[in-house]
């Protein structure tokens, strides 16, 4: 499976949430509202989830796979850093 676009759909310059983002996979599936966030020591992706009724998360969909995992998060912080340096906070 290999992303094929990374689209920014809402970008924050400050707070942990640093972006929303919307990745398509082989040009036929497309995942919406990834989350980029700010932790302790790096960033790091969160995918899309809901609240359940007992009030915990629930990713909605996810790489099974830890190679998956490990090229989209390494594909969308790259796009996401490269976009920062283009457009720098002011």
């Amino acid at each position: 499976m290999e992303i094929t676009d990374i689209k920014f759909r809402h970008i924050e310059t400050s707070g942990k949430l640093k972006a929303l983002v919307s990745v398509t996979f082989d040009g036929v599936l497309a995942v919406h509202d990834i989350k980029i966030i700010a932790g302790q020591d790096r960033l790091f992706l969160a995918m899309p989830s809901r609240r359940m009724p007992d009030g915990r998360f629930r990713d909605i969909a996810h790489p099974v796979g830890g190679a998956l995992r490990k090229a989209l998060e390494q594909q969308v912080l790259d796009a996401y850093l490269a976009l920062s340096h283009e457009h720098p906070a002011s």
